[in-house]
């Protein structure tokens, strides 16, 4: 297999040089769905990439702290995995993409009653009536935001008002919840799993943060901020896969064949992206295209890619090298 070198050199100047020029990039607007996230600046914006020895390269608003939204299903599907193992979440819940919006709830009915994939709504509360110990809601929740903290080196914690924002307004996923439970695919209380998949959606995160966690995935479960093995190297396959398949909905087979990285978007605006061995990156800016995902987010982690000519798909080894 050929193998290329880059530079971190390189890397940087890359990452320094996209925000500039993506940072005027205009063109979307705030999810008004949730009346927290409408009201956040839309000027922010933040790029976070982080190689396996821990080296990182921000700029922008990489400390501000954000909505996670769905991106946070990619945590807690790692946290299922870890759990149960591959196998049983793939029976469980399943690793099919549904070709539809986040939260559509047509997509179940389409899916024989099956919720599809731990990376779009319902799936993910499905997920969260998983997570372990059963029946047990404080449990559960540590459980989470500990698994948060593991794969992203630092703590994280839910903002407030953004959770009762979304607990007033998440009448489809409460739709959702039952609809799973009555073709018994939720396994633990309704309302606690709804509640857990809320309030899990309402951590504050920052690039950064998203960053170290996107490059604990890209580097076979082992954080490289912290050196602790949060999961095991045999799922790292397994998350990126359900990330590639499913990360930008709808328009994810576009997001691949243009970017060519596994990336998840968040209705808060983040994007957390891995590229398998190399590094995982992050970008954060509000204002999100028709699907959801974030405009100016998008723009950024797709220069990079093209800045570095990268690809997961590319079919040579990366060699990165301190010169």
């Amino acid at each position: 297999m050929e193998t290329k070198t880059i530079t971190k050199s390189q890397i940087r100047e890359a990452v320094e040089q996209t925000y500039a020029e993506c940072k005027g990039i205009q063109g979307g607007k705030n999810a008004d769905y949730i009346p927290y996230l409408a009201n956040i600046d839309p000027e922010l914006f933040g790029i976070s990439l982080t190689l396996p020895d821990g080296t990182t390269y921000a700029v922008g608003d990489t400390e501000y702290k954000f909505g996670i939204e769905s991106v946070s299903k990619v945590l807690t599907a790692i946290l299922v995995l870890k759990q149960y193992g591959a196998e049983a979440v793939l029976k469980q819940i399943g690793a099919d993409a549904t070709g539809l919006p986040f939260n559509s709830i047509f997509a179940i009915l389409l899916e024989n009653d099956h919720p599809s994939t731990p990376l779009v709504n319902a799936g993910a509360i499905t997920a969260c009536s998983m997570v372990q110990p059963q029946g047990d809601s404080w449990g559960k929740w540590e459980a989470i935001i500990n698994n948060f903290r593991d794969l992203c080196a630092t703590e994280s914690e839910v903002i407030d008002e953004l959770y009762r924002s979304e607990s007033d307004t998440n009448f489809n996923n409460r739709s959702i919840a039952w609809l799973l439970k009555n073709y018994g695919r939720i396994y633990d209380d309704v309302p606690m799993s709804l509640d857990l998949y809320t309030r899990q959606c309402s951590v504050g995160i920052t690039a950064r943060q998203l960053g170290v966690c996107a490059a604990t995935i890209a580097n076979g479960g082992k954080n490289p901020v912290t050196g602790v093995q949060v999961f095991a190297p045999e799922l790292a396959p397994k998350i990126t896969t359900l990330i590639s398949s499913v990360g930008f909905y709808q328009n994810t087979g576009d997001w691949l064949y243009t970017s060519g990285i596994p990336a998840k978007s968040g209705v808060g605006g983040g994007v957390l992206g891995v590229l398998p061995g190399v590094f995982g990156i992050a970008a954060f800016a509000p204002p999100l295209d028709p699907a959801g995902n974030s405009v100016r987010a998008q723009a950024a982690v797709k220069s990079v890619m093209s800045k570095l000519g990268l690809g997961v798909f590319d079919g040579v080894a990366v060699n990165v090298s301190d010169e």
